[in-house]
């Protein structure tokens, strides 16, 4: 009989695409700015856009208004205040339309609450934001509320084990009672790994090839399918 009681897992590139949406949301964006008038190739308006999230994180709120100070442009008369709130509706308008969860996320996760599993996040990120996040994946409600941690609102980001053993500590668990899903092999698996987590890697969103690192997962799986029948046969859960 399995001893397993929480399946915890990463937002980004694990419950949802983020960095495919991001690209789809930026480059919205970037054409709404051209449309509002800054007078550039779009392309190029696009890789400079990229040049700003990479040099000032994604996480940065002033990516549009850096992204004007640094081009060169004829504005034509139009205010540059405008072409900005150009880029951050269309970026926003993005959020509404594209931003959704894989379509096997929320049925595992409510087949783990009634399978009596605690259900959470461990993520990266502005508390915020990856809050937000959660909100508009509609996933809150299939979230034990003490089972989401922020690596902002704790204090500890990613790989830092201190990060996992503050979730660890807060649902009264130990490490071999609670598995871990996540799309990074540094940020995600080997952190959880070595606490004695059951770490799986999720492959399907991610950007990294794990066979290129020497981390090894307790699990891999392309999608959530595949975490159900590993839940299913190997902890007798589902």
């Amino acid at each position: 009989m399995s001893n397993l009681r929480a399946v915890l897992f990463d937002i980004d590139d694990t419950l949802v695409a983020t960095s495919s949406f991001a690209a789809i949301a930026r480059r919205n964006a970037a054409a709404a700015m051209v449309d509002a008038g800054l007078a550039l190739p779009l392309e190029d308006v696009v890789r400079e856009l990229n040049e700003v999230i990479a040099e000032f994180s994604s996480n940065y709120d002033h990516h549009f208004d850096k992204l004007i100070q640094r081009l060169d442009f004829d504005t034509h008369g139009q205010n540059r205040a405008l072409i900005v709130a150009a880029g951050v509706v269309a970026y926003h308008d993005t959020k509404f339309s594209e931003l959704k969860p894989f379509d096997d996320v929320i049925p595992l996760l409510r087949d783990l609450q009634s399978a009596g599993i605690i259900t959470g996040i461990i993520t990266h990120g502005w508390t915020v934001k990856q809050a937000e996040k959660l909100i508009r994946l509609k996933l809150v409600e299939h979230l034990d509320p003490d089972a989401i941690f922020i690596s902002d609102q704790i204090g500890i980001s990613k790989p830092n084990p201190k990060l996992y053993q503050t979730a660890l500590r807060a649902l009264d668990l130990t490490a071999n009672e609670v598995m871990y899903v996540g799309d990074s092999p540094g940020h995600d698996v080997a952190p959880a790994k070595a606490l004695g987590m059951v770490s799986v890697f999720s492959s399907r969103a991610s950007r990294y090839d794990i066979e290129e690192t020497d981390i090894q997962p307790d699990h891999s799986v392309a999608d959530f399918t595949e975490l159900r029948e590993i839940l299913k046969s190997q902890y007798a859960i589902l």
